[in-house]
């Protein structure tokens, strides 16, 4: 299969409107919603804000635990798609049974969403190292940020219909808003199965040098990934960026993972919220785009800088939200660089690592990721549960909650700063093994 291929590219990209549609209308609407007030409901707020990241940062974990074991052993039987596939499979099954949950058993609805994170998440470990037998290096941040654009437009596309289903429910023949919502974990279903035809189709994976298979795969994929660590402790620049990506991407997951459980809590009504989404998905479908060529103008580092910065100012803005229009201000802000710095992260770490590893790196790049998941959604609901029984005011508890993932923020980019070389930010591993020599 040769690189930049458009077919390919386009099968490739399609996986990203596929899975999105879960990441936008359950992972970051609907299952807060339904978690709240039909699967908690009579439970204070704050106690299902705790809850919710507690179920969000337990499927982080189990995410992050497994992520570069998987890798290792699909790069050693060249299985990247294959273990996509498994992935998929269980999200989109583990959806569907979301459905079925009966009102206030939130234990079991927590259950299923964390094994239908942990499938959306694991899935994504092999999608993102297929990018490095999709795209060539000149192509990476066009092609990163064009799975990223689609996606915004594919979930958003599902989601409107959804949110039409939710205000407009008789409309649709169901009985009430709750009934709605409920379908709209099957709409995610058939939608994720469906788009997901294109890469089937069209990505190929070709057995690599020396690909083995069973027992011997299980094997040898451990022992590369703990030769993996080894590698990453020598490489100054792969390390110093996956630590950096460690802190800064768990502002931008936690606001994704929170921000509408974050909206409610401030008493914001479902229409407000459901408009600040559409708003979200619908800017970051050209802003992605967008800033996939200012990657290639700028360079993905200052790229990605530059995202940082804003995501600062949106969390400690969010402190001071007092109406709807301030709250549609940050979902702007957010839609038109949210994309952009997830774009430019996963191409940036695509052009510093060995190809042949790309699964097992990229196991690595998505375990730091889950991990940092595992401390923002429980920082942000933890945050809000303690100072709102320090002080009593419930309010000041969630307010402060989303501010706090500013100092993460600006970690990450301060060590960002220190990843060098800074001359071109596609070398090629080659050239970085070179860097690292000198």
């Amino acid at each position: 299969m040769k690189l930049d291929d458009r077919k390919v590219i386009f099968g490739w990209a399609m996986y990203d409107w596929a899975n999105s549609a879960f990441a936008t209308t359950v992972m970051a609407v609907f299952f807060p919603f339904l978690f709240n007030d039909y699967w908690c409901t009579g439970v204070d707020t704050n106690v299902s804000d705790a809850r919710l990241g507690t179920a969000n940062s337990i499927a982080g974990l189990i995410v992050a635990i497994m992520a570069p074991v998987l890798g290792a052993i699909a790069d050693r039987g060249s299985n990247k798609k294959k273990f996509l596939l498994l992935f998929a499979f269980m999200g989109i099954l583990m959806t569907g049974c979301l459905y079925m949950v009966s009102q206030g058993n939130w234990v079991l609805a927590s259950i299923l969403f964390v094994a239908a994170t942990i499938g959306f998440s694991g899935g994504n470990i092999f999608y993102d190292s297929l990018i490095t037998i999709v795209a060539s290096e000149k192509k990476m941040n066009t092609v990163s940020a064009l799975g990223y654009s689609l996606g915004y437009l594919g979930g958003g596309i599902l989601f409107t219909i959804n949110v039409w289903m939710y205000l407009s429910p008789g409309t649709f023949g169901f009985a009430d808003e709750t009934a709605a919502t409920r379908f709209a974990f099957l709409s995610v279903v058939v939608w994720w199965a469906v788009f997901t035809i294109p890469l089937i189709l069209f990505v190929k994976e070709s057995p690599g040098r020396g690909a083995v298979s069973g027992l011997k795969m299980v094997r040898e994929g451990l022992v590369q990934f703990r030769n993996t660590f080894r590698d990453i402790r020598k490489n100054r620049m792969v390390f110093l960026f996956i630590l950096s990506y460690w802190f800064y991407i768990d502002g931008v997951d936690s606001v994704i993972r929170m921000g509408v459980k974050f909206g409610q809590s401030l008493g914001f009504e479902a229409e407000n919220l459901a408009v600040a989404v559409l708003l979200i998905q619908f800017i970051g479908f050209p802003a992605a785009i967008a800033y996939g060529y200012l990657g290639n103008r700028i360079g993905a580092k200052r790229g990605i800088l530059i995202a940082i910065v804003v995501y600062i100012g949106i969390t400690i803005s969010s402190s001071f939200l007092r109406n709807s229009f301030h709250f549609y201000l940050l979902a702007i802000s957010i839609g038109l660089f949210q994309g952009g710095i997830q774009a430019l992260s996963r191409s940036y770490y695509a052009n510093i690592i060995p190809k042949d590893k790309s699964a097992e790196y990229f196991g690595i790049y998505n375990m730091m990721g889950k991990f940092s998941v595992v401390l923002g959604p429980a920082l942000v609901g933890w945050m809000s549960f303690a100072v709102s029984r320090m002080t009593g005011n419930n309010l000041l508890g969630t307010r402060s909650s989303i501010a706090s993932l500013a100092l993460l923020l600006l970690i990450g980019g301060l060590i960002l700063c220190f990843v060098r070389p800074e001359k071109n930010d596609t070398m090629s591993p080659g050239s970085v093994l070179q860097e690292n020599e000198k």
